[in-house]
């Protein structure tokens, strides 16, 4: 059963996002296994952007009298922007990245097309929140935003990827989920 309480209409998401990347592997873990410093990609800067878009056809009489509406198709993406990067946060980044160490040096050769790794990846993000409960966002999909990284005199050098969602997440084609914490608070009328 859906409610909503007086408080949650006055709940405010406020702040940035955490976010935990693994190759996909056909299920989404638990939490606890998930959002672990090791899949932890950096990290935010500038925050997040979660986008779900609709392409709908519109069929309408000459007249405007009738009219029918269908959804085409969708589309979802996440894009943040990651501030404490490196080579191996490339691998996850960019298809064609390939990590090698050697000698105390780390080099990611990025780039041919027939380097695709052809991966998919689970991306959550993190709201945290203790007064109003926590938001996560989880997706799976694969960085086509490219990588671009400038590097300047006044500034730090972030990378913003953006994940363009599949529909593998489950058998329904869902893009992305979205859960948030139900934050209960008793009233003096429930006791």
């Amino acid at each position: 059963m859906s409610h909503t309480q007086t408080k949650e209409l006055n709940k405010i998401p406020l702040g940035s996002m955490d976010f935990y990347i693994t190759e996909w592997t056909g299920t989404v873990p638990p939490d606890y296994e998930l959002e672990t410093e090791e899949n932890m990609t950096g990290r935010t800067k500038n925050g997040a952007t979660v986008n779900y878009s609709a392409n709908w056809y519109t069929a309408e009489s000459d007249d405007g009298k009738a009219k029918k509406r269908r959804l085409t198709g969708e589309s979802a993406t996440i894009s943040y922007g990651n501030i404490t990067w490196n080579a191996t946060t490339l691998e996850k980044f960019v298809a064609t990245a390939r990590v090698t160490e050697k000698n105390g040096r780390r080099t990611a050769k990025i780039g041919g097309v027939t380097n695709d790794n052809g991966r998919r990846y689970l991306i959550r993000g993190v709201h945290h929140d203790k007064r109003d409960g926590d938001i996560r966002i989880t997706g799976v999909g694969v960085n086509t935003g490219g990588w671009e990284a400038a590097f300047k005199t006044d500034g730090e050098t972030i990378i913003t990827p953006t994940f363009e969602l599949d529909p593998v997440i489950d058998s329904e084609g869902t893009l992305l989920i979205y859960e948030e914490e139900i934050i209960e608070t008793k009233s003096t009328e429930d006791e």
